[in-house]
């Protein structure tokens, strides 16, 4: 019954890593919810304290959630439905739950891509987005986004133009409109496409919702675009994500010295696909799906507006690209240095976050290899717990894939 898997969901306190452990146990939320203690406990995987939170019994915010689903006409997708995208499920950190507004696509046979990007764009990040997601909706792709304001806005913009639908995933309930400058947003994409969230109706805009909604984005996609991106943007850890998940990367050039677009230029010496037109991505996909893409039409009249910047504002060149052939400096930015320390509860962390933070330097920057080694966790598992420490801001990473710790621990016992 539904009403099991809002209450797993919204468990106070519970890691999805630990709910997702206790659903591979017991098979169902309702066998979850009907277990004892000593059942609980021999789950493997799952932290006593954390399987210890399945005992609160409480159904009432599950009823709730269902009543305003009913009221506003959302449905509730598990992993477990047919429905239920298998390039998500097969992500390592997949919702258990989704809330759906509109059609959903069959993402598994779509080309399906993610556009990102900051939400202070230049006016040559938004006219870029709007074109690309223009031409990436006429030439038979799927736009999905995150439909803040800026780049993700923009794009689906675009995608709306050419008449095509659009994938929105947001990071609040579906029936909380944000931020306000997507707000007719709301009704736009899923009037033609779907919106899509893992926190129920009502939900507020909390900050640390955004990035971790980003793998729901990336686990869509079969690649992730980033328009315009500074080197400290959300954008570029939904690259990163997309990385991780074997999704293709692809960035938009912009001026060598905008620091709008120094995180796009870093991708893009990393190895993202430079694009410059909607079929640089498309093509790749190509064989893929044959018969569904093509070169599409352009937008008629549209001239992106060029990117300005005085001089005060530029960024040398120098600190936006490393030069070939330079060793990696051991310490990292100046800004980080600087950094306030965060002390962080045990308590709040997963046992791999603390293993890594046991091991990470404040100063001295540590590739994911040698944190791989000195931890014994498998790669996949570092890198998961990696990003999550860096949207709770406990690390930093800098170039070369290379991590900083920026928090202190403090045992809760």
């Amino acid at each position: 019954m539904l009403k099991y898997w809002l209450w797993l969901a919204e468990l106070p306190g519970l890691h999805n890593q630990a709910r997702l452990a206790l659903l591979r146990h017991f098979g169902s939320p309702e066998h979850i919810f009907y277990a004892d203690e000593e059942e609980l406990l021999l789950a493997e995987n799952v932290p006593r304290k954390q399987a210890r939170l399945a005992l609160n019994r409480d159904l009432s915010e599950a009823n709730r959630i269902l009543a305003d689903c009913q009221r506003l006409n959302l449905r509730i997708l598990t992993i477990q439905d047919a429905e239920y995208p298998d390039r998500l499920r097969n992500i390592y950190d997949p919702p258990c739950v989704l809330y759906v507004k509109g059609r959903l696509p069959a993402f598994d046979d779509e080309a399906a891509i993610a556009v990102v990007g900051t939400r202070e764009c230049t006016p040559y990040g938004a006219a870029c987005a709007e074109k690309l997601g223009y031409g990436l909706a006429a030439g038979g792709g799927l736009v999905v986004t995150g439909l803040a304001k800026g780049v993700d806005a923009a794009a689906a913009r675009g995608a709306l133009r050419a008449g095509s639908r659009v994938a929105g995933v947001v990071g609040n309930g579906l029936d909380v409109r944000y931020p306000y400058e997507s707000r007719q947003l709301y009704d736009d994409v899923p009037a033609a496409g779907v919106l899509l969230s893992e926190y129920p109706p009502g939900a507020p805009p909390d900050k640390h919702h955004f990035p971790v909604r980003n793998r729901i984005l990336a686990g869509l996609s079969v690649a992730a675009l980033v328009v315009e991106a500074p080197l400290q943007s959300g954008a570029l850890i939904t690259a990163r994500l997309a990385a991780e998940q074997g999704r293709d990367v692809f960035a938009v050039p912009g001026p060598i010295d905008a620091p709008d677009s120094a995180g796009c230029l870093r991708l893009i010496q990393d190895g993202a696909g430079p694009v410059t037109e909607a079929w640089d991505i498309l093509s790749v996909y190509d064989a893929r799906f044959p018969g569904r893409l093509r070169r599409g039409r352009s937008m008629k009249g549209y001239r992106p507006v060029p990117q300005r910047r005085s001089q005060p504002d530029a960024l040398p060149v120098s600190e936006t690209l490393e030069p070939e052939g330079r060793e990696p400096a051991k310490k990292p930015p100046e800004a980080v240095q600087q950094a306030e320390i965060k002390h962080v509860s045990t308590e709040a962390l997963t046992d791999d976050q603390i293993a890594l933070l046991g091991v990470l330097e404040p100063e001295e920057a540590i590739q994911v290899d040698d944190l791989i080694q000195r931890t014994g966790i498998p790669a996949r598992r570092v890198l998961s717990a990696l990003t999550m420490l860096e949207i709770d801001g406990c690390v930093c990473q800098h170039s070369g894939k290379r991590y900083t710790r920026t928090a202190v621990l403090e045992n809760s016992e």
